[in-house]
């Protein structure tokens, strides 16, 4: 082969787990991780349950990081700035999320997406765990968020994303293992809309990926409907107001800030439904 036409290396992957005492549902993300992906790491929030354990017994080579504040978001921020992969998956870690959906995500980026947005209501998504309170909640605060960024987002508070890690600039978290203050702004459940928004500000483009959420297989979950909520709306109007940082603004792009969604899969709802 001509070295003008030789084939450009595959970019790497690495999946970031959050977790908090996970040890019932982090097996079956790992289990279920498709081929292709070059580094796992597992976040962990001062799990007591084993969570740890039961990682390294399914993913030996699952590389652990302890997060040092408190919070997803702070989990999050110390997964991304421990990873190494040029496309970066966030994935949750009770088994709400379907991990063979990842190649869905990574097709996005490999079409030229920044930033592949899994979405539950976008053609081919959907949900067995919303509740209505929290959907008429996502729908407001989404239709908030479109009118004020002038986005298209139809899933604003979904956590299942992936990105190039060019977009670490854009999202301009806090330093993750800064132990001189107890909490920042980001560490919490608004660490999603946090992003998403400072994705869209930056102008990168935006796929979103049709995804199906399931209800959790074990245990409760920590996320609270009304305090939530708010966090999740002060973070809408907060980043109305602020400045993008120095580097973001390095990052702006002219294209639009969501691209048309990828083709509807195959499958339905229904029938991964069932394969779960």
């Amino acid at each position: 082969m001509s070295p003008h036409h030789a084939r450009r290396p595959r970019p790497t992957v690495s999946v970031v787990i959050p977790t908090r005492n996970e040890a019932k549902n982090v097996p079956f993300v790992l289990e279920n991780l498709p081929s292709g992906i070059d580094e796992v790491i597992l976040v962990d929030g001062n799990s007591v349950d084993g969570t740890i354990e039961a990682a390294q017994a399914v993913y030996p080579d699952i590389k652990v990081v302890h997060q040092s504040r408190k919070g997803k978001g702070n989990a999050l921020a110390a997964g991304f700035a421990a990873s190494t992969g040029d496309y970066i998956v966030m994935i949750d870690a009770d088994g709400s999320m379907d991990p063979r959906e990842i190649p869905d995500y990574l097709a996005a980026l490999d079409a030229g997406a920044h930033y592949a947005k899994g979405s539950r209501f976008c053609a081919g998504g959907g949900s067995d765990d919303i509740s209505l309170l929290r959907d008429l909640g996502n729908k407001g605060l989404n239709g908030i968020t479109n009118i004020l960024f002038r986005t298209k987002f139809s899933d604003l508070c979904y956590g299942y994303n992936a990105f190039r890690r060019e977009c670490l600039l854009a999202f301009g978290l806090p330093a993750a293992h800064d132990t001189t203050v107890d909490a920042v702004w980001g560490d919490g459940f608004e660490i999603e809309t946090l992003i998403n928004v400072r994705v869209a500000k930056s102008r990168l483009k935006i796929a979103e990926v049709p995804s199906f959420e399931y209800p959790r297989r074990s245990g409760e979950s920590n996320l609270r409907t009304f305090r939530d909520g708010w966090r999740v709306l002060f973070t809408i109007m907060r980043e109305r107001v602020t400045p993008q940082q120095a580097a973001a603004r390095s990052l702006q792009h002219t294209a639009p800030a969501v691209v048309v969604p990828l083709p509807e899969r195959a499958t339905t709802a229904a029938q991964r439904s069932e394969a779960v």
